[in-house]
């Protein structure tokens, strides 16, 4: 993705903070696409839209996507308190745990702010989110921590951000996404849905929060040369060695246990849901730009707790703007 994110993909970046026995945690940007009107479309979709529409077909064929859709970008920051955790608290063991050492629990997210727009490039959204981030730490005392999925656009731009404002920071990679790829490099080897396969996985997972992410991506495909894989089954497994190869400087994740940091983006997909998807993308609706920008600034208010505060601010610029000559005044029923 370069400038404007393109409409017909997804991403989840995170930043964390922690100092202490706390943490301030900024989950990056996180693009949605939900339904809009064709004038609402940026011209890549809208072009994509129209050359499909040209055809006549009862549905589309696996993978197609619809063309309607438009990408939102969500950001947002909160505050953690570190929950140093080992692999296992995150990995059940095959078989399942025992009770004598019962899983630690992750850190949870207090205080959440968040911003969204379907206008605004991805870049001033993250902008946003550091600036909220540096209202709360401003003279950078606290560790900075990065999540993010591996897109490439996401990385660039957080690197151009906190470069421009001296921030170190620590980049990690969404755990749920190193899952995914996992997974499917398991079902590569064992049938899904097998106790073998859970192992494989399982063992494999274990083995990257320990730190030791390439030493696991080169065993993989060692067994894959092994087992003679066919072109078809192998796929998965290169997909998921590329994947682990191309970002060992994001899978640090015995650093981030013993810290006790989060490692995945649960908290900016939540956001997601309840800003964009509870609203946004009810049965039937087709959105114009404005009207959809609106309603979605307006969520990201309601959430924050902001209402009350916005709503004078709006009342007295919308009473300055009809009323230019009176400074003074007073709301009654």
């Amino acid at each position: 993705m370069a400038g404007e994110p393109d409409d017909r993909k997804r991403s989840s970046p995170v930043r964390e903070e922690a100092h202490g026995n706390r943490a301030d945690q900024q989950t990056g940007t996180a693009p949605v696409s939900r339904p809009h009107r064709p004038e609402a479309l940026r011209e890549a979709t809208r072009w994509a839209a129209t050359t499909a529409a040209t055809g006549h077909r009862g549905r589309l064929a696996p993978g197609e996507k619809p063309n309607r859709k438009r990408m939102a970008t969500v950001a947002c920051v909160f505050d953690t308190r570190p929950a140093p955790r080992r692999p296992h608290d995150v990995i059940h063991p095959p078989g399942g745990r025992s009770g004598e050492r019962p899983a630690r629990p992750g850190p949870k997210a207090e205080n959440k702010w968040c911003t969204a727009s379907l206008i605004r490039p991805p870049e001033q959204v993250i902008a946003d989110a550091f600036d909220q981030a540096e209202a709360r730490d401003p003279r950078h005392l606290r560790p900075w921590v990065v999540l993010v999925d591996g897109a490439r656009h996401q990385l660039d731009l957080i690197t151009a951000e906190t470069d421009r404002r001296g921030v170190t920071v620590d980049v990690l990679l969404d755990f749920v996404h190193v899952a995914e790829y996992v997974w499917a490099a398991a079902h590569a080897f064992h049938k899904p849905g097998t106790t073998e396969a859970e192992a494989w996985a399982a063992d494999h997972l274990t083995a990257i929060l320990a730190g030791h992410a390439a030493r696991t991506a080169h065993a993989m495909t060692a067994q894959a040369t092994r087992e003679r894989l066919s072109t078809a089954r192998r796929y998965a497994v290169d997909a998921c060695h590329r994947y682990l190869t191309g970002h060992l400087d994001q899978l640090r994740y015995d650093t981030a246990l013993a810290s006790g940091w989060p490692i995945a983006t649960g908290a900016v997909e939540g956001a997601c849901r309840h800003l964009i998807a509870d609203r946004l993308d009810i049965t039937g609706a087709r959105w114009g730009l404005p009207g959809a920008e609106a309603v979605l600034q307006l969520r990201a208010i309601v959430s924050n707790g902001d209402l009350d505060p916005y709503w004078r601010f709006h009342t007295a610029r919308e009473h300055k703007r009809l009323y230019p000559n009176q400074q003074n005044y007073a709301l009654t029923a």
